[in-house]
């Protein structure tokens, strides 16, 4: 036997009425039409993009290189995109990268003056090895030699930093000079510009020089190799202001101030031995 369904219960009197009412009640008071889900793309782009424009920043990439050089016996004057300006010495080698947070140039080998044009936000910097110089606007020398980096003031301020040991870092004065030897600061001293910057009028002035450092900056204006093949005239000093474009004439005169024999290979190498004492 089936089981009897159950009967239906009677509607109530609001019931009935909203039955009837129920067509009229849509149509008044229409349910809201439900707006499409907004894509989370852009965000997501937008969001990518500040991170990577954060981290370029944070990186300091570059964006534009130059390389420039200078002959023997050249002197070579810049004029930078930011209003800078340089002038290598002979046998001068640089690098000048723009970066988005700074300005930066290398010296490879030789010597510069600097004239920096003052930014507040892209400080400029020149890494020498050894040595790091950072500065917003000055003007100062670098020049780089084997196992030596010297910087000299003549305006503004500079911080010179061992990228050695960074931890070392001293900040200069105008008329002050600092040298930077295999990695460690020297104590500051005050410059003798007119000393330094003699080779903008082609001089090279040695006072107590010893002859290896003396050997090195006339290097600078010689293309064929100087050797010093006997290391116990290294520190024989040498006095006396010389024409940068006659550094033969000069390398001619050591034998009779110092105690010395200079000879020339085929190739003109130059020999410096030690000169015994006669008998």
């Amino acid at each position: 036997m089936s089981t009897p369904s159950s009967p239906e219960q009677p509607l109530s009197a609001e019931d009935e009425t909203l039955a009837r009412h129920r067509e009229a009640l849509r149509k008044r008071f229409p349910m809201p039409t439900p707006k499409p889900r907004k894509s989370r793309a852009p965000l997501a782009i937008s969001t990518l993009l500040i991170i990577i424009g954060a981290g370029l920043v944070w990186t300091d990439p570059s964006y534009r290189t130059e390389h420039y050089s200078s002959t023997v016996g050249e002197r070579r004057e810049l004029d930078l995109v930011d209003g800078s300006k340089l002038v290598l010495d002979s046998s001068t080698r640089v690098e000048v990268s723009w970066h988005l947070r700074s300005r930066r140039v290398e010296l490879s080998t030789g010597q510069a003056l600097f004239d920096v044009s003052k930014t507040v936000f892209r400080p400029f910097e020149v890494d020498a090895g050894a040595a790091r110089v950072t500065v917003l606007g000055t003007r100062f020398n670098v020049s780089r030699e084997q196992d030596a980096v010297n910087v000299a003031l003549m305006r503004g301020s500079v911080s010179v930093q061992s990228t050695v040991d960074p931890a070392q870092q001293q900040r200069l004065a105008p008329g002050q000079q600092l040298a930077v030897l295999n990695g460690q600061l020297q104590p500051t001293e005050n410059a003798d510009l007119s000393k330094i910057l003699a080779w903008q009028e082609r001089k090279l002035v040695f006072s107590h020089t010893p002859l290896s450092q003396a050997i090195e900056q006339i290097q600078r204006y010689r293309q064929a190799p100087i050797r010093l093949d006997d290391q116990s005239l290294a520190n024989l000093p040498i006095s006396g202001v010389f024409n940068t474009d006659k550094v033969d004439d000069l390398l001619d005169l050591l034998p009779h101030i110092l105690p010395l024999n200079i000879t020339r290979d085929t190739d003109g190498t130059l020999h410096i031995t030690h000169r015994a004492a006669k008998k």
